[in-house]
């Protein structure tokens, strides 16, 4: 089939990413599949692409997916991006297309919902009841209080050793600017970012947090981001503490929400224990492949 590839520059340039763009189409115009390449620009993520390929049913096997691959791969090359990364959902055609042309399954990640309306009260209230001595949990919405800023930022290293299994990923450090950064993106995407944190009482000092996207009306699903407690603070029940908490306050905040989503790596079973605990439902499961350019 002849095929006509467009490339196109996405406009919107986030904090830590720029993306490319492809849309392929038949020769009468009707589009029939499009490529996104994303370019991570944070300190030491500059070796690092990810790749979202669509090819419309009726186009499949006919060499459209493999013409806007090319493509994408060319311009990692060019960007001098050593990995590239994509996602496919487990058992699906997308696995079988990405193992033939090189990728390797690097991570395994689940995807869970809790649905707000059957959250059970007694599981919730146990969660947060269990004293958890020497801590408090404090809360906000968008950017993070002045006063806890600097705290704030250093705490980011908790997830620097979360299970990552076979990606070439290392965490880039984190501080206010970078902080306040992401919180402004998820603003002016027009979306509600809520974070709970949990507090050393003796130091003052934030030692985990989580954090939940909302939709700007309120409706619909919010997303889970990130979850993490610094290793020297471990083992003392803070990740269900504040899970917990922010479930409480969601559903107080945004009656109308319909439930949080959360996605998990395979490996990490103490974060899929928290979920199981509080009523998370597995929905369905997606494999990272990974190509070395």
């Amino acid at each position: 089939m002849s095929l006509h590839l467009t490339r196109l520059v996405d406009p919107h340039t986030g904090a830590s990413s720029r993306r490319l763009a492809w849309l392929a189409s038949r020769p009468d115009g009707v589009p029939a599949g499009s490529a996104y390449l994303r370019l991570f620009t944070a300190a030491g993520h500059e070796h690092l692409a990810e790749l979202d390929l669509h090819v419309h049913p009726a186009e499949r096997r006919a060499g459209v997916g493999s013409r806007l691959l090319a493509a994408a791969l060319a311009a990692a090359r060019e960007e001098g991006r050593r990995c590239v990364t994509a996602d496919a959902e487990a058992d699906a055609p997308a696995e079988a297309f990405l193992a033939a042309r090189g990728f390797r399954p690097a991570l395994g990640l689940t995807f869970t919902r809790l649905a707000l309306a059957g959250v059970d009260p007694a599981v919730l209230a146990a969660a947060r009841a269990e004293p958890r001595p020497g801590y408090r949990l404090v809360s906000w919405e968008g950017a993070v209080p002045d006063e806890l800023a600097e705290t704030f930022a250093a705490s980011r290293r908790a997830m620097d050793d979360m299970p990552m299994d076979g990606l070439d990923y290392r965490p880039a450090p984190w501080d206010v600017a970078r902080v306040r950064a992401a919180a402004e993106a998820v603003a002016r995407r027009g979306e509600l970012l809520h974070t709970v944190a949990a507090v050393d009482e003796d130091r003052g000092t934030i030692v985990g947090f989580t954090e939940l996207v909302v939709p700007g009306d309120g409706t619909g699903d919010g997303q889970h981001y990130g979850t993490g407690v610094l290793p020297e603070h471990r083992g003392r029940g803070l990740g269900r503490w504040m899970k917990a908490e922010m479930i409480r306050l969601v559903r107080e905040r945004h009656p109308d929400l319909g439930g949080l989503l959360a996605d998990t790596a395979d490996g990490n079973t103490y974060m899929r224990g928290i979920n199981d605990a509080l009523g998370y439902v597995p929905t369905h499961r997606t494999v990272r492949y990974r190509l070395d350019l």
